[in-house]
């Protein structure tokens, strides 16, 4: 197969689809692979590493996605790559259906097969490509969280773990799953004093056994999450419905439960967040204020940390690639259910029940 790795173009996208370790193993199993020039540099990975490897440096954009029958990316095309892509050509990326109707209908009308990471499910209904950059995007969250805190960045001047004689900051994290408790581990790290709070009572059960003492748990509830908020200082937003746009847990009138310059990071802007007064912002001017509530709503969080991103993102997205290379999309996901699950979009009709359900659309079977 012809696998094409272009060049992000989202704002301050630093990742890449593929290291050129990775690259290697496909040119090992004799399939050809078009790199954009210098789209590894900001990983770490100049063009000179992947020639090294056997991949063909190719200078634009446009020339990979029409050489390519896969494209491999990090995150969903922009409107730029939109006229680039080409019916029957096969997309292996994040792309977040959900809450993106103009990049629905954009693939819809390419007659592109759309394989969405984040979709890709496991018998037990893990997100093995999702969780690697639930890592590091739940991380992340807590570090730029305590970052605007600061009272240069417009925070309210607190510092995560306090000092002797002086309480440390509070944060509420929103959602036990990867993201959250990432957030919540790291949080904990910096010694502030930590709430995290999910529906299911067994991953309650979990948080509870293996947390640091500094971290409490607690149901999430709306009535719960109010009486939380007026002594809140960092409210991290990490709740998932895989596929579906994410369910507004603070609401606009809840920011006046909270003191001014505390600071909101919804992790699950991707997926249309998970705060209503969220919208999506980026590295290069990352937050915004509604009612005195800093909003950090960066859609790419994991893209600041572009070399560890992309390491990981690799490890857990190749296998699945190579099966795609070696068998073809079709064979792939009849094989492999977990792949078939990542199936989005093909062929201009709508293949995943969420995607179709945000829009009101018809879903097909294939």
């Amino acid at each position: 197969m012809i696998v094409g790795i272009p060049k992000e173009i989202k704002n301050n996208e630093n990742r890449v689809g593929m290291t050129p370790a990775g690259v290697n193993e496909l040119v090992r199993r004799g399939h050809t692979v078009y790199v954009q020039k210098d789209a590894g540099a900001n990983s770490g990975f100049p063009d000179e590493h992947y020639e090294r490897v056997g991949a063909h440096i190719l200078p634009t954009i446009a020339d990979v996605y029409a050489k390519a029958e896969m494209i491999v990316k990090v995150k969903e095309p922009i409107e730029p790559e939109y006229p680039l892509i080409r019916k029957g050509q096969l997309l292996f990326t994040y792309f977040h259906f959900a809450c993106d109707r103009k990049l629905t209908d954009a693939m819809l009308a390419s007659g592109a097969t759309c394989l969405a990471y984040e979709t890709v499910e496991l018998k037990d209904h893990s997100l093995p490509l999702l969780i690697p950059m639930s890592e590091v995007a739940g991380r992340m969250a807590t570090q730029e969280g305590a970052r605007f805190l600061e009272r240069p960045q417009g925070g309210k001047g607190k510092l995560m773990g306090g000092v002797p004689g002086v309480k440390p900051a509070k944060v509420l994290v929103i959602g036990g799953g990867v993201v959250g408790y990432a957030a919540a581990c790291v949080a904990a790290g910096m010694g502030a004093d930590v709430t995290i709070t999910d529906l299911s009572l067994a991953r309650l059960r979990y948080i509870d056994e293996v947390r640091p003492a500094n971290i409490k748990t607690l149901y999430s509830s709306e009535f719960n999450i109010r009486a939380e908020l007026p002594t809140t200082d960092l409210v991290i937003g990490a709740v998932l419905i895989p596929g579906a746009k994410a369910p507004h847990l603070i609401t606009r009138d809840m920011l006046g439960l909270m003191e001014k310059g505390s600071v909101l990071v919804d992790v699950a802007i991707d997926q249309g967040g998970c705060f209503e007064t969220s919208h999506p912002t980026t590295h290069s001017d990352p937050v915004y204020e509604v009612d005195g509530i800093l909003h950090y709503c960066v859609a790419n969080i994991p893209g600041a940390v572009s070399s560890t991103s992309t390491l990981v993102l690799t490890n857990a997205t190749l296998p699945y690639a190579i099966k795609l290379a070696d068998k073809g999309w079709e064979k792939a996901c009849a094989e492999d259910e977990a792949l078939y699950k990542g199936l989005n979009v093909v062929d201009g009709k709508i293949v995943y029940p969420a995607v179709a359900e945000a829009f009101g659309l018809p879903c097909e079977k294939i």
